[in-house]
């Protein structure tokens, strides 16, 4: 014992030896004087650190006896971080999965974060990410403000984008689908039954896939010679409750449409809902033609014909971007990947009654 009464330092209270902490990158920038993001250079080798600093922070590393996750063989990643919107919709599932199947190939460590389109989750899981260390990150539907999308470039570790909100960074891969064709589809299959009023039910208007979709309603309507009607064009956000409430609002025109496209299998679940408490059919009465193919889209009654969107796959190359990225093997050409839609058709849709 010390003679002012306190333990002996490094000491337990059983007299053994205390485990010092696991040193983090925020440590070792505090005490270097440093941010983050250029500790984080210096351990990926970055060329754009001053020689004193770079010299000061090997010091520290070393000293620490800090763990080096690029020492590893190639193909073993330690974590990679997933920032999703929400887990509890099929849309979220298949993403993770996607993921999920590709990482565990490669024996690497998958965080998965839901933030909720809240900026203090998505503040907490940047502190969290730089505390992990992680190897990599995937972005999923998931908006960052610009500081926030500068401290993770920061960081000089892959990201990766599936499905941006808005039109992606060139210098950022992403990984989406090719929205546009699925809107045209969708909307030449109706006009191909013999529907001349097909109302659209969007989704975000501030989501680029959203606006894809309705762009490419437009120009099949454009294509079969008929004028765009503003009040056939219904806002929603992708969801249940707006696809009911938009079908609704449709319904309730004094020419209520004979067909609807709804912007995701979700919303034109909603839709469903709709058209049955106003005493109709899906099919006979109203074509409903949704967007995703999620696995509920088969099941519902009638199955929907809907837009298939591989979201699976979609995930499943934003993994394997974000690994080649950690093997640093990524190809300087792979920025913007999309991959094909296709149309399902099952038995929502049908030619309309006074065809």
């Amino acid at each position: 014992m010390a003679q002012d009464g306190t333990r002996a330092s490094g000491q337990t209270a059983s007299g053994q030896a205390a485990r010092a902490p696991r040193v983090t990158i925020a440590d070792i920038a505090e005490e270097a004087g440093v941010s983050v993001a250029t500790v984080s250079k210096v351990l990926n080798g970055h060329a754009h650190v001053a020689d004193t600093t770079r010299r000061k922070v090997e010091a520290l590393l070393s000293g620490h006896n800090y763990l080096r996750r690029r020492s590893r063989p190639l193909r073993t990643v330690g974590l990679i971080d997933l920032v999703i919107n929400e887990l509890d919709s099929p849309w979220s599932v298949e993403v993770v999965r996607g993921i999920e199947e590709t990482t565990a190939q490669h024996d690497s460590g998958l965080v998965v974060t839901a933030v909720h389109g809240r900026s203090a989750d998505t503040r907490r899981w940047l502190d969290n990410l730089i505390k992990r260390g992680s190897d990599g990150v995937i972005l999923a539907v998931t908006a960052l403000a610009p500081a926030q999308w500068r401290k993770v470039e920061e960081l000089g570790i892959p990201l990766v984008v599936v499905d941006p909100i808005g039109h992606p960074d060139p210098t950022i891969p992403s990984v989406g689908a090719t929205n546009w064709h699925g809107g045209l589809a969708a909307t030449q299959h109706l006009l191909s039954l013999g529907h001349r009023r097909i109302g659209i039910i969007t989704g975000p208007e501030d989501v680029l896939s959203a606006r894809a979709r309705l762009d490419g309603y437009r120009a099949a309507l454009e294509g079969a010679g008929l004028g765009v009607d503003p009040a056939l064009e219904v806002r929603g956000d992708f969801h249940h409750g707006t696809g009911f409430s938009g079908a609704r609002q449709l319904l309730a025109l004094a020419e209520p449409p004979t067909a609807i496209f709804a912007s995701s299998d979700l919303q034109a679940l909603g839709a469903y809902d709709a058209v049955r408490r106003a005493g109709l059919q899906v099919g006979p009465d109203i074509s409903i033609v949704g967007f995703d193919d999620l696995p509920v889209a088969a099941w519902a009654s009638p199955p929907l014909t809907t837009v298939r969107q591989p979201l699976s796959d979609m995930a499943a190359m934003a993994a394997r971007i974000v690994l080649q990225g950690v093997d640093n093997v990524l190809p300087g050409d792979m920025r913007r990947a999309e991959l094909a839609t296709a149309l399902v058709e099952r038995e929502s849709t049908a030619a309309p009654r006074n065809g």
